[in-house]
């Protein structure tokens, strides 16, 4: 599934190059920019920016027409006993701060099994920050390269 929302953003963005060869006026990148790729759905940078951030994890569930990536249960080998969830939303086709959604369900093992802890302050933001930051960055490598 991963693949095929690569493989769609690839497509998105590449379409959207497809306008380059015109022989108008220059302008600056920041001119050009849309603020919005939709061929998939939702804004193409923020996709590609998720997947991005999250690719270490295993993918539970992705929609790219809904904007959803949902993964598995992830334990990093140095913390076996921890174990996170993570749910991406892109809620515009624009990219902006607020079009953006994570969740995370962290647990930890008890003598009884799985049970829910509280998610470590800041996590959520630190990683809609990130994936904020990469989708800008995809944003400006497309006009700048």
């Amino acid at each position: 599934m991963r693949r095929v929302g690569i493989l769609l953003v690839s497509v998105a963005l590449a379409g959207s190059l497809s306008a380059c060869g015109k022989k108008d006026s220059p302008k600056t990148a920041s001119a050009e920019a849309p603020a919005r790729i939709t061929t998939i759905g939702v804004n193409a940078y923020l996709w590609r920016a998720a997947l991005d951030t999250i690719g270490f994890m295993p993918l539970a569930q992705v929609d790219s027409n809904g904007g959803i990536i949902i993964t598995d249960w992830y334990a990093t080998p140095s913390s076996p006993n921890e174990r996170v969830k993570v749910t991406i939303a892109i809620l515009d086709t624009e990219l902006r701060a607020d079009a953006i959604k994570v969740s995370a369900n962290r647990q930890t093992i008890a003598g009884s099994g799985w049970v829910d802890a509280p998610v470590r302050p800041g996590t959520v933001q630190k990683l809609e920050e990130t994936i904020l930051s990469r989708a800008r960055d995809l944003r400006r490598s497309q006009y700048t390269g």
